[in-house]
């Protein structure tokens, strides 16, 4: 399997060639030259194998790179009940996603048993593994630059803590976060995790990260990586529970199902569509935003008009406060016929600020092809949404997978089974589970008191040059 840039001006590479970079060397994505086919009978074959037996099926076929025992090691290791066990009393962690039927054909798949308590865990936990693996085979280190807008810090921080030739460089908006999300991050004390507040919003962090990836020489001097879901590893896999999801939700192959994915970055729902090029019957995939509703309004009206920082919401949905999607190059790529001087064209607009209008484009038309609808939701939609569910079903749910479900069921078909992506545990946006409920969530115990810990961190400016000489300093 040999990956191209969506950009078209860097060379082909491997698996492994790609697995601890970010961006290309033209500033574009990583794709497979094509996406790998399921047929009837290796899905037939899937439907009754156990998290780590779909993981090697999918994954082996997009790291083939990798011997086969090796690969299949790694993925024993990562998909273990003793890693996605976060104590949730009604939750099977030997099925590392159970699917939790709310009522007939509504489904919740659980993505948040892993140690961080929140679904970035199911890829990160594989990448640092996979990081480990390749570092060990060149005896060389690693520098990982990334940036969070609540998660994707602490999955990764967590997944490379201990990692020998690791360290990380982890950039996050300064007092955006919840104090749960905060806490997680700076409270931790090993030597080889640096935090990073960014006096700005997430977008400003996300540039400041491609803008050091962007910088080659650096790059190479450095070694710098990432973990950001511009990291391909990082999208694949989480096509594996998608499959999970589909073969707990039907009883036959020949059945169609919807799932409502919350979106900020498009990592997420990109991992959805990949499975959907596979061969997945995914009837639907639903994106779902909070008010920072760029990928919602492109799905509408085909306007792609990132915000700047004045124009991004801070919401009770905050690891979505995102208003220039990453991944979504991945998916425009497909869109436009995996043309990438049409990509590069519309890309000259976006990476100076602007914006790009596909309406009056054929591509506009071809959104059809591939299964995408949008929709938004407010802060009053999610209390709304948590309340309704916890009162209906009994079942306590996050502020994000709240989204999901309220533009999920907005998106509803009948006779085709809905699963909504869980997205993180309550314990993690506590002050709105208040606000919506009058009580706290529970939490692990693990995690009791955790914003009480010391936490440790360094403001900067939004300054390339500055967070530069901060990972000089300390690599």
């Amino acid at each position: 399997m040999q990956y191209l840039s969506t950009r078209g001006n860097a060379p082909q590479k491997s698996f492994t060639q790609i697995l601890l970079g970010g961006l290309m060397e033209d500033g574009g994505l990583a794709l497979p030259v094509e996406y790998p086919k399921i047929s009837a009978a290796e899905l037939s074959a899937m439907r009754g194998m156990n998290y780590r037996e779909l993981a090697f099926a999918v994954l082996s076929k997009f790291a083939d790179d990798i011997p086969a025992s090796d690969l299949k090691a790694l993925i024993d290791k990562t998909y273990t009940a003793a890693v996605y066990c976060n104590g949730r009393p009604d939750s099977n962690a030997e099925d590392i996603t159970p699917l939790r039927e709310i009522e007939p054909g509504l489904f919740l798949q659980e993505l948040s048993n892993g140690p961080t308590l929140a679904f970035k865990d199911m890829a990160m936990q594989m990448l640092g593994n996979l990081f480990e693996y390749a570092l060990a085979k060149t005896g060389e280190h690693l520098n990982i630059v990334g940036a969070t807008s609540g998660d994707t810090g602490s999955s990764a921080e967590y997944a490379m803590r201990g990692k020998k030739g690791v360290k990380v460089f982890m950039l996050s908006p300064y007092g955006k976060m919840s104090a749960f999300q905060t806490a997680q991050m700076f409270s931790l004390q090993d030597p080889n995790i640096f935090n990073l507040a960014v006096r700005g919003v997430f977008d400003d962090a996300q540039d400041i990260v491609k803008g050091i990836s962007n910088d080659l020489e650096f790059k190479t001097a450095q070694r710098i990586g990432t973990v950001n879901s511009i990291n391909w590893a990082r999208v694949v896999a989480q096509v594996v529970y998608y499959f999970k999801g589909y073969f707990a939700a039907t009883k036959s192959n020949d059945q169609e199902v919807a799932f409502s994915v919350p979106s900020g970055n498009f990592g997420n729902i990109c991992a959805g569509h990949i499975a959907r090029m596979m061969g997945l019957p995914i009837r639907r995939l639903i994106l779902a935003t909070n008010e920072n509703n760029v990928l919602d309004e492109f799905f509408r009206t085909g306007v792609y008009r990132p915000r700047g920082s004045a124009e991004t919401h801070q919401t009770s949905s905050p690891s979505m406060d995102i208003s220039k999607a990453s991944n979504f190059e991945r998916f425009v790529y497909d869109l436009v016929g995996r043309d990438p001087a049409v990509v590069r064209e519309l890309w000259s607009e976006v990476d100076k600020g602007g914006a790009f209008d596909l309406s009056k484009t054929p591509y506009f038309l071809r959104i059809a092809d591939y299964a995408f609808t949008s929709g938004s939701s407010s802060h009053a939609d999610r209390i709304a949404t948590i309340r309704r569910v916890w009162q209906q079903y009994g079942v306590m749910i996050d502020t994000h997978t709240a989204d999901g479900l309220k533009v999920g069921l907005e998106n509803r078909e009948a006779g085709v089974p809905l699963i909504v992506l869980e997205t993180a545990l309550p314990a993690k946006f506590e002050e709105t589970i208040v606000e919506a409920l009058g009580e706290k969530p529970w939490r692990p115990k693990a995690y009791e008191n955790i914003e009480a810990l010391p936490q440790r961190s360094t403001v900067v400016d939004v300054n390339v040059e500055q967070v530069k000489a901060f990972v000089v300093a300390n690599s």
